[in-house]
């Protein structure tokens, strides 16, 4: 949901930007699909074209009645509904979300839950470099006040399991200072 009027900035402006963002998958922009309702005073006819003109998915002025607002939202999440969890994949590397089965080359990978949860979030950021809080923030859903020293272990068995050596491209690399970023290989 987003309001028009915003403190710093309006919602048409957010939207504009939000729109922008490099869809992950493709890398084309304007493709970024994350579902957007206002919900906003702002009600003549050229601020609900304007919005969504922008990419609004809905516009409700206010005052709304509560349960048509939860309709629209319910109706807005079933026609941006994707299927299943789609298999994603780095390199050689594959994991099902659904299925909770990863490959590396066509080989199977035995992961305990919380390497599997950890690996499916680095995926989940490809070619992004996720510091230490915010993989115990998304994988553990708690602070461990600080105590990042998990996640240095965690890291470490996925790499034993993933980048065992051999002919294939490590995947699972450590920017010092920063985090940590799973890529594939470059060409």
């Amino acid at each position: 949901m987003l309001d028009v009027m915003l403190p710093d900035t309006n919602g048409f402006s957010v939207i504009r930007r939000l729109r922008e963002i490099p869809d992950n998958a493709t890398g084309e922009t304007g493709r970024r699909r994350m579902p957007v309702l206002f919900l906003t005073a702002m009600d003549t006819t050229e601020d609900i074209l304007n919005g969504l003109r922008l990419g609004g998915d809905d516009y409700v002025t206010k005052p709304f009645d509560l349960q048509v607002l939860i309709a629209r939202i319910q109706a807005i999440l079933r026609r941006t509904a994707g299927p299943a969890s789609p298999l994603m994949a780095v390199g050689d590397l594959a994991l099902d979300p659904d299925g909770r089965q990863v490959t590396r080359a066509g080989q199977p990978v035995r992961l305990s839950p919380t390497e599997f949860r950890l690996l499916h979030f680095l995926m989940l950021n490809t070619g992004r470099v996720v510091s230490k809080a915010q993989i115990l923030d998304n994988v553990w859903h708690y602070d461990f006040a600080g105590e990042t020293g998990i996640v240095d272990t965690y890291v470490s068995y996925l790499r034993r399991k993933l980048d065992p050596g051999g002919d294939a491209p490590r995947l699972l690399h450590t920017v010092y200072g920063q985090g940590y970023v799973l890529r594939g290989p470059t060409p």
